[in-house]
């Protein structure tokens, strides 16, 4: 496959940025609070501290396979066939989460703001978008992360500032009832929504500039970005109360309906809408970089620009028929997603991290012929 590009070490970080943002802002809030009450900012905290440990795996198994995707490590561990059916594991993970975060634009999107717009419509106007910035390359990708995170940081600024009048600390009290366990739960769920897509990002790995410092980063701003999501999920707690949190299906955005300084400043939830847009759009993008990439290494194709246009129809197609209504998709997320999610984003890199370390020392131990 040609090369498309490289990107430095800077761009690299506000991609890890806005990555670990992505869909979370707006969705994780109800799961936490759903798990652990008024103690879903806690539970976010814990989810920051396992996202530096699942950030120090990828970082290690990185390390340790440098200029390599993770198809290429699946197959320098496991060999041809073994490795290309892992691959092929790593693809399909992909390929969920890419329509996952379709579904969840559209869905939002129907409801709230083009409540006549077909649904398709929207998948489809808003996957065209992914597949133009993908056919582009992933340097044009970078560039145009650079220029979205001044208006982001912008967007999010404005909301912090307008939503500190609302505040009632008293809706957090009394601070950690549930125990540990729920607290856990939701850390668990936090970091699975937020850090373990980062393992999608392995297609990006070996076009960076300067790898070693982009690792270094990589901690820092993973961790920025864990810290932004869980500031949300406190502020939801403190202004809309657990209870109203865990029932919504989009609290971040219930949370912005709240603002109101002076009877003047009020309903700028769009300023929201805004902010969740360029998030969602390079999550959804670098999931679908990752798939495309990756099934074209597979195939040995010269030009992964060739399977774009029909996997980006494939992944609207899918997104029609993810989830069937509300109730299967909260079974889906509460039941099905977290062993899914442990199984291909944390114990398949630890087996491989694990693998490559025994095959490299057996190597080194090797007598010399």
């Amino acid at each position: 496959m040609t090369d498309n590009g490289k990107i430095n070490a800077r761009q690299f970080m506000v991609l890890v940025f806005l990555y670990t943002i992505g869909s979370t802002v707006l969705i994780i809030p109800a799961g936490l609070a759903s798990a652990a009450d008024q103690d879903a900012w806690i539970g976010a905290l814990a989810g920051v501290a396992m996202g530096v440990v699942i950030a120090g795996l990828y970082i290690a198994l990185w390390r340790l396979f440098p200029g390599r995707s993770f198809v290429g490590i699946c197959r320098a561990v496991l060999g041809r066939w073994l490795g290309t059916l892992l691959g092929i594991v790593f693809l399909f993970y992909s390929f969920v989460g890419a329509t996952t975060v379709l579904y969840y634009v559209g869905n939002f999107f129907s409801i709230h703001f083009l409540p006549r717009t077909p649904f398709a419509f929207i998948c489809a106007l808003f996957a065209l978008i992914v597949i133009f910035g993908v056919r582009l390359g992933l340097e044009t990708i970078a560039r145009a992360t650079e220029m979205m995170l001044p208006w982001f940081l912008i967007l999010f600024i404005v909301i912090l500032l307008t939503l500190m009048p609302g505040i009632q600390p008293e809706k957090m009290l009394p601070v950690f009832e549930t125990g540990w366990k729920p607290v856990f739960w939701a850390g668990f769920t936090f970091a699975a929504t937020a850090y373990m897509p980062l393992l999608s990002l392995f297609a990006v790995f070996p076009r960076i500039g300067n790898p070693e410092k982009a690792r270094t980063g990589m901690y820092a701003f993973a961790l920025m970005g864990g810290l932004c999501v869980a500031l949300v999920t406190l502020l939801c707690i403190l202004i809309l109360g657990p209870d109203i949190t865990s029932r919504s299906m989009f609290p971040s955005y219930a949370l912005v309906k709240k603002i109101n300084i002076g009877n003047f400043l009020q309903r700028i939830e769009a300023v929201l809408a805004g902010m969740w847009f360029i998030t969602t759009y390079i999550k959804t993008t670098f999931y679908y970089y990752g798939w495309v990439t990756s099934l074209a290494e597979m195939l040995r194709l010269r030009d992964y620009r060739t399977l774009t246009l029909p996997c980006g129809m494939l992944m609207v197609a899918f997104a029609l028929i993810l989830y069937p209504d509300v109730a299967y998709m909260l079974h889906w997320d509460s039941v099905v997603f977290p062993p899914y999610i442990l199984f291909v984003a944390f114990v398949l890199p630890l087996l491989l991290l694990i693998g490559g370390l025994i095959k490299r020392g057996a190597g080194r131990s090797a007598p010399a012929e």
